[in-house]
């Protein structure tokens, strides 16, 4: 199927739904050079590829159809516990980021500072460990809003405040290099918008639902050989 193409881009079909998508909201995959199927998060793998929607059900129904076999006309081996191993791929990779943004002097850490950043207006993320005490996750909300509240105090508009939640407390100590942090905010900069691109993307995937079973899943989705080939 040849792929369409957009001002921001080409577009490609997901291997199980048949929708037209960017890669943005997609997910490739290729033939590793074993012959077992490889998710290519960053799309820069060489070989043939195939697509699916960003989405956990997405992955999960096409590896029940044996959808990535078929579109990629060859024996590849498709881990049965592809969608887990695309969420452990993706987790990772904003644990990566995140330490990223902590070498960039981009992230706070402790609730005291967390607060006060959140005060000061130029926060763009807070980060709060998802088995972090309620307390404490009561608290931040508290600090969110009162931020919200003085800003519409002083005439301006309310800014809607990100809230991470997919790190556990050990995820962000293998991050920040240090121990019992349950709370953290990002403050602005590029490294912070990689943080929150990739929590965006991991939510998405878990969170997307589709009509699969009322799909066509005849059509032939791997990417066509010469120049759209990647």
């Amino acid at each position: 199927m040849k792929a369409a193409t957009r001002k921001d881009g080409p577009e490609r079909s997901c291997v199980v739904t048949r929708a037209v998508k960017v890669p943005d909201d997609l997910i490739r995959f290729v033939a590793g050079p074993d012959g077992t199927l490889v998710p290519d998060l960053r799309r820069k793998l060489p070989g043939r590829g195939v697509w699916a929607s960003l989405s956990r059900k997405a992955v999960a129904e096409a590896v029940r159809r044996k959808a990535f076999e078929r579109s990629l006309k060859a024996k590849v081996a498709v881990p049965a516990d592809l969608p887990e191993m695309i969420d452990a791929l993706m987790l990772r990779d904003a644990v990566q980021a995140l330490a990223m943004a902590n070498k960039a002097g981009l992230v706070i850490a402790g609730f005291a500072k967390v607060e006060a950043l959140i005060g000061s207006g130029r926060c763009v993320g807070v980060i709060a460990a998802s088995d972090g005490a309620e307390d404490g996750k009561r608290k931040i909300g508290q600090a969110i809003r009162r931020a919200a509240a003085a800003r519409e105090t002083e005439g301006l508009k309310a800014r809607e405040l990100p809230v991470v939640a997919i790190f556990a407390a050990a995820d962000l100590e293998l991050a920040l290099g240090r121990a019992h942090v349950i709370h953290a905010a990002l403050a602005p900069g590029p490294a912070a918008e990689g943080v929150l691109s990739r929590w965006r993307r991991l939510v998405r995937y878990r969170t997307d639902d589709i009509a699969a079973s009322d799909q066509n899943d005849t059509e032939d989705t791997t990417e066509p050989a010469g120049p759209n080939a990647e």
